[in-house]
């Protein structure tokens, strides 16, 4: 009991530690687990005990026989399904073709070159090097997701990060799964004909269950089957149905079954997503406290012992250093990605928690079968995982700065509210080459949004989720444009510094209108307020241009948008076709040059 208490508090307070310092939580919860586990062994315990026993012991111990590693199993599939759920297929049209590579050809050279690394590096056999390379072909949203939180990244680099996090980590599963086959049995050409028979069965199952119990879940939440106090653990226990039956048709094919799944689900019109995704976002904190406790502290300190030398860090210098950069160039050749850009993605490769966990799991395993060299791949693939985190977490930001792929600037825009007059300017603004984000507790906004083909995100503007967002990383801009100038005003104080950085705004209410004196966070004009938007937007839904020579013909034009009930300006367009927000003191603007437009709502001059 002291045990399982013990390992969850020290789990989330290593969170918290990752929180505070803005680093990925696997840093700290690894080293906990070292110093739990090995560290304590050797030089904290009395009776040489850790403090922490994964496996059953004797009379001491978590999980007897193969249960830890059942967990493991149970845990990720749970991790990989709510990974799943954030990936938008609408995320990718400018880089689907990269992250297709990255999650094939670059999986591939990776296998081929860290097995021919660790085989002339620690003269591994040809087969457990193979093994190793699977091992350390996923990346994991469990740590990728950390640091594109805290740095502001240009969007396309961001979005191929992102997306090979979650999507390697079964494809890393899988091949891993068939390597260990292969050395359990023996080996041989009959084997290698039945391998590849059990990996068509794999895909099968785990892409067919997958599709199937996901298009059966939306159906059961969008006809009000499952009622909502029960929703978030019937999704749950769906997820865990799903994962077993397909390891019972398939062995191995569960992975690939939740991941299929939640990409599904999160594409679909389903009710609910928000809250589904808070509930397993929260679980897979919890579970990867847990796991990586866990795994950490199931090492031994013998194991530790076998990498102090030096070729453990020439290893590491050709995975980081060579392999990762030949897989990334390969897969983004001839792609919209410049240069530096390739470079970032090429220095951010941190592994997580599939390898962690399939390495402790076959490493154990190899083992008992008494395989020559086994003891190295569970040790072998923690070095490559913590290494990279610690170097990827302390060193991405400034390297993000290094070769100009960092956002100093940011000009994505985040719009409170997505009613019609908010979807009328977002559609115009990404028509105009920028990145917007809509959001809004009215789900059925959010859907008319999505139909239109606006990125919108459905939460509570008093929730704090909203400061965790990947997708909001290159926001510098915020408009609060709601009915309410309580939720308004709410939403500049809490979220402008972080997502104002260029300016915050908001509508004026009704008491403030008529005063020229607006406060200096008011949008557009300081005569309108919401109803008069929504008003104009309904009887005239156009927004037009009219080329402004000089201020002074500025100045005309806007006396004459005050004046009537038409037309209320929005931004001028300068000519470069960059846009600036008006302010509500719309007469105080100083970039209007020759060649410039003003964008405008209602009827044309």
């Amino acid at each position: 009991m002291v045990e399982l208490a013990g390992i969850i508090i020290l789990g989330i307070l290593a969170q918290w530690v990752a929180w505070r310092f803005k680093i990925p939580a696997i840093l700290p919860l690894i080293l906990i687990g070292l110093l739990v586990g090995p560290i304590a062994a050797e030089f904290l315990s009395d009776d040489g005990s850790k403090w922490i026993e994964p496996i059953w012991n004797g009379e001491k111990g978590l999980f007897p026989g193969d249960g830890l590693f059942y967990f493991v199993s149970i845990a990720i599939s749970i991790i990989l399904f709510e990974g799943g759920l954030t990936l938008k297929l609408k995320e990718i049209k400018n880089v689907g073709s990269v992250i297709t590579k990255l999650i094939s050809v670059g999986a591939l050279v990776t296998f081929i070159l860290a097995a021919i690394a660790v085989h002339y590096v620690f003269y591994l056999d040809w087969k457990l090097s193979f093994l190793f390379s699977a091992l350390i072909i996923v990346t994991g949203p469990t740590v990728i997701n950390p640091i594109l939180r805290n740095i502001p990244l240009k969007k396309d680099v961001s979005t191929v990060l992102k997306w090979e996090g979650i999507l390697i980590d079964p494809i890393g599963a899988l091949v891993a799964v068939l390597v260990f086959e292969f050395i359990s049995v023996g080996g041989g050409g009959a084997f290698t004909k039945t391998a590849l028979i059990e990996f068509g069965k794999i895909v099968l199952f785990g892409s067919t269950f997958g599709f199937t119990f996901a298009h059966a879940l939306i159906l059961a939440i969008n006809k009000k089957l499952i009622p909502h106090y029960l929703l978030n653990v019937v999704s749950l226990s769906v997820v865990l149905l799903v994962f077993v039956m397909s390891e019972v048709f398939a062995h191995e094919s569960g992975l690939l079954a939740v991941v299929v799944m939640g990409m599904v689900v999160g594409n679909s019109k389903v009710e609910n997503l928000k809250e589904l995704l808070n509930f397993k976002e929260s679980l897979s904190v919890l579970l990867i406290s847990i796991l990586f406790i866990l795994l950490s502290a199931n090492i031994n300190i013998e194991d530790l012992l076998l990498l102090a030398n030096w070729n453990t860090l020439i290893l590491f210098a050709i995975v980081v250093f060579v392999i990762r950069p030949i897989a990334v160039f390969m897969s983004a050749h001839k792609s919209t990605l410049n240069v530096n850009e390739k470079v970032f993605i090429s220095w951010v490769g941190p592994r997580g928690i599939v390898a962690a966990g399939i390495a402790s799991l076959f490493g154990s395993k190899l083992i008992v079968l008494g395989v020559e060299g086994a003891e190295y791949i569970t040790p072998l693939v923690f070095m490559i995982v913590l290494g990279t985190v610690l170097l990827n977490a302390t060193t991405a930001r400034y390297f993000a700065k290094l070769v100009g792929v960092f956002l100093y600037k940011s000009e994505g825009i985040l719009i409170v509210g997505a009613s019609q007059v908010s979807r009328l300017l977002a559609k115009y603004l990404t028509e105009n080459n920028r990145h917007v984000v809509l959001v809004d507790s009215n789900l059925e906004n959010i859907k008319q949004a999505e139909k239109e083909d606006l990125f919108a995100i459905n939460t509570n503007i008093y929730s704090d989720s909203i400061l965790d967002d990947i997708e909001l990383n290159d926001v510098g801009y915020l408009m609060a444009l709601t009915a309410n100038p309580e939720i308004n005003a709410y939403a500049i104080n809490k979220f402008g510094e972080q997502f104002g950085e260029n300016g915050s705004f908001r509508l004026v209410s009704k008491g403030e209108m008529q005063d020229r004196n607006n406060p200096k966070e008011g949008l557009f004009s300081y005569s309108d307020d919401y109803n008069s938007l929504i008003k104009l937007t309904e009887e005239f839904p156009y927004i037009n241009e009219i080329y402004v020579s000089n201020k002074s013909e500025y100045l005309s034009l806007i006396a004459k948008t005050n004046s009537d009930k038409h037309r209320i300006p929005l931004f001028i367009k300068d000519p470069k076709g960059e846009l600036h927000i008006i302010p509500s003191s719309n007469e105080n603007v100083d970039v209007v040059l020759k060649g410039s437009q003003l964008v405008y709502l209602g009827k044309a001059f």
